[in-house]
């Protein structure tokens, strides 16, 4: 008998195990579903964190929340963090998802509604599902009596999608993300694929000003409208030389390797047709591919303002949003296991690309945590009106966890120090 197949024979009393919780995994998921965590404005966040750290408690596992101490005067407005664990030692391999979702379009989406193999719902594809993927395999760690030299941590956070202020940034302040980490796997919807790549991001809102008049006396007035313009085309100029620029690594279908600067995602200003502009704005989307560095892009894009302000166009500007890139090797231990488990788990070889957006991994490569994502959704359903998740990808999914843990926190992959 070949290596190969003893492997894959390993894999099925795992498989099989977690097949037939397949109810017991749909009806978390649909209590997960049901809070309506909406962000912004950042709904319901306690009420998630008390369901999950119950249901967490009635199948064995240890919730613990991460909140400031009382005594910094922060903690009762501060949104929980959550931490489930499996396992001791000091290697650990970190599973981390968010809780938070995009508003929905009804309310009847936080209603949910299983059809089959499928769940719909707001957060069922992004990333609720990812959540209890990652919960049933660190039960099924459990169950098999996976001895590891190390643990397993379940990270759950708050506030992904608007930047992750109070969630993944706040704890890697605090020194709470990524310690003592050999690798990191995020729940997002991959559809199948391994993200080992992210694009950073710089959003600026910019502000134009002038000066208001009636339309008959225009001429007294300064048309901010008119000097935005004026703005717009040194941006244009920029935006050519940065796309430009493309990435060496893989992308998926339909997706762009060039580098992005995107103008007047949003936009508005003035008070009627019939005044001059006073104040007009726009905002600048900047997303930078990983060879790039973000600190110059950023000076890049700021020097181009502030050449406007010379030229004496009043104006300024905000920072929404700054985060780095992050990318890692495919031959990284993470990556291969993860790879090696997908293939074994759903028989099909996996297919490594970048992600077209922002992700978590940045807080974890920044302490040089090798990180992935890898989850049950599909990216082309998140967000929609009718978001859903397949089960049967999200039993897959809780498989490849599984593995990936006991493969890289086996007892002789880190032999004692002599």
């Amino acid at each position: 008998m070949s290596e190969r197949t003893r492997t894959v024979e390993d894999v099925e009393p795992l498989i099989r195990w977690l097949r037939q919780r397949e109810d017991e995994l749909a009806a978390l998921l649909a209590e997960l579903v049901a809070v309506p965590t909406e962000n912004p404005p950042g709904r319901k966040y306690r009420e998630f964190a008390e369901l999950l750290q119950s249901r967490a408690g009635k199948l064995g596992l240890e919730c613990q929340r991460l909140v400031p101490l009382p005594d910094d005067g922060r903690a009762d407005d501060h949104p929980p963090s959550l931490s489930v664990g499996y396992g001791r030692g000091k290697h650990t391999l970190y599973f981390h998802g968010h809780y938070d979702v995009v508003p929905a379009q009804s309310e009847q989406q936080f209603q949910p509604l299983r059809k089959d193999h499928f769940l719909f719902g707001r957060g069922a594809c992004d990333m609720k599902s990812g959540i209890v993927a990652m919960l049933f395999a660190i039960l099924a760690l459990r169950e098999f009596g996976a001895e590891l030299d190390g643990k397993v941590n379940l990270i759950l956070v708050p506030d992904e999608e608007t930047g992750g202020a109070r969630g993944s940034a706040w704890l890697a302040r605090q020194g709470l993300l990524g310690k003592d980490g050999i690798g990191m796997l995020l729940a997002e919807p991959t559809g199948g694929v391994v993200w080992n790549a992210s694009r950073g991001a710089l959003s600026l809102r910019v502000r134009v000003f002038g000066k208001s008049a009636h339309v008959g006396l225009q001429h007294q007035g300064e048309n901010a409208f008119e000097r935005m313009h004026r703005v717009a085309e040194r941006l244009e100029e920029l935006k050519r030389e940065v796309e430009d620029g493309s990435t060496t690594f893989n992308i998926g279908s339909g997706q762009a390797r060039n580098s992005i600067l995107m103008l007047g995602g949003q936009s508005g200003g003035g008070t009627n047709f019939n005044v001059v502009p006073e104040t007009c704005w726009f905002t600048i989307d900047r997303r930078i591919n990983p060879e790039e560095s973000l600190s110059e892009e950023k000076a890049r894009l700021i020097s181009v303002l502030q050449g406007c302000q010379r030229q004496g166009i009043p104006l300024d500007w905000e920072i929404l949003q700054e985060g780095h890139s992050a990318a890692f090797s495919e031959d990284e231990p993470v990556g291969q296991a993860l790879a090696q488990a997908i293939d074994e788990i759903t028989g099909s070889p996996v297919h490594f690309e970048m992600c077209p957006g922002l992700l978590e991994t940045r807080f974890y490569a920044a302490r040089g945590v090798p990180s992935y994502a890898y989850g049950p959704g599909l990216l082309s359903v998140a967000h929609g009106p009718n978001e859903y998740v397949d089960l049967r990808r999200v039993i897959e999914c809780a498989g490849a966890y599984a593995l990936t843990a006991m493969r890289l926190l086996k007892r002789e992959a880190y032999p004692p120090q002599r």
